[in-house]
């Protein structure tokens, strides 16, 4: 009997425990779990009076690796281009680039749009080599994934110098896959000193702005010298590099953590559940094997050599007994 009483708890106990869902860390990107130390960023752009000074906890980064040259007769120059996405302010925009940057969009397209002390542009799809550069599809400057997003502003984002923005057509939601970073500051890029709207900010380089300026001022069709002295506003075509500067890849590099709870383990209450799914599965199995242990056995099959009183389903019937 006592077999049948533990068997009937563990089964119930299995039914409460057993499916519990696992934490949602289990469920997020592995860079994600990679907690980076704004400390280690030295390389940033001009700063202003500005929240987007500081790094937030748990901010997405990705870094750009870019290969280009310094002049028309320069050799091949690597670098990279930490930027940190401001999820908190600019959700839609940087869940845009995000999944655009996981599915390799970006790798291998180079840097279409070029002005010295203004923007490079980049992030379209149609802007890679075909056989040699300049050599690329006719659609390059115009092209993207044919999915918009909508116009996307927040009181705390504004074209500091290092913003990195969404580009976009007339149409104030017609924002795809293309972005800039700006080349010191470009307020006048900002919605309240327009009448179009303006464009949307969504992140900042932490690290690297010498690899922006260098390629804002690498020789471009309208500016062959070293050091452009005209800012070039017209025809993406205009603003070419004449040597390609190409986006290698980009990749999601992990997390601002510049309180250390990633990367030290620091408790923080509220994004730290007081159980997890797994948690609760492991110590499940290891009740299970207590109670089983303890509790559980088969009872012992009645005995005829013990002080206990056995009754038959069935009498014998001698052969004299049979009816007739």
């Amino acid at each position: 009997m006592r077999g049948r009483i533990a068997v009937f708890f563990v089964l119930n106990f299995m039914l409460v425990c057993i499916p519990v869902n696992v934490s949602v860390a289990d469920h997020a990107p592995s860079w994600r779990l990679n907690g980076l130390d704004p400390d280690l960023w030295t390389d940033g752009p001009v700063e202003e009076d500005t929240p987007m000074n500081e790094s937030y906890q748990g901010n997405a980064v990705l870094v750009i690796e870019v290969t280009y040259h310094t002049g028309i007769l320069s050799s091949e120059t690597t670098g990279s281009i930490v930027i940190e996405l401001f999820e908190q302010w600019a959700p839609i925009t940087t869940t845009n680039i995000i999944e655009h940057i996981e599915s390799g969009l970006y790798d291998g397209v180079f840097f279409h749009r070029v002005v010295n002390d203004f923007v490079i542009q980049s992030g379209d799809p149609e802007c890679k080599v075909i056989g040699t550069y300049p050599i690329t599809s006719p659609q390059c400057g115009g092209g993207g994934t044919g999915e918009t997003i909508p116009l996307e502003h927040n009181e705390n984002l504004s074209h500091v110098d290092g913003a990195i923005g969404m580009a976009r057509g007339a149409d104030e939601d017609s924002a795809d896959s293309q972005w800039y970073i700006t080349d010191t500051e470009q307020h006048g890029l900002d919605p309240e000193n327009r009448d179009d709207g303006g464009y949307a900010v969504f992140g900042i380089v932490r690290h690297g702005m010498t690899v922006v300026r260098e390629i804002a001022s690498t020789p471009t069709v309208t500016n062959p010298g070293s050091d452009q002295g005209i800012q070039n506003p017209g025809p993406d075509l205009l603003g070419r590099p004449i040597q390609e500067a190409r986006i290698d890849s980009i990749r999601m590099l992990g997390v601002a953590d510049p309180d250390g709870t990633i990367r030290f383990g620091v408790l923080v209450e509220e994004t730290e559940p007081l159980f997890t799914g797994k948690m609760l599965t492991m110590s499940g199995i290891i009740v299970l094997t207590v109670i089983l242990l303890l509790f559980a056995r088969v009872d012992k099959p009645a005995s005829l050599h013990q002080d206990t009183i056995v009754t038959y389903d069935a009498m014998l019937i001698s052969d004299e007994d049979k009816p007739d």
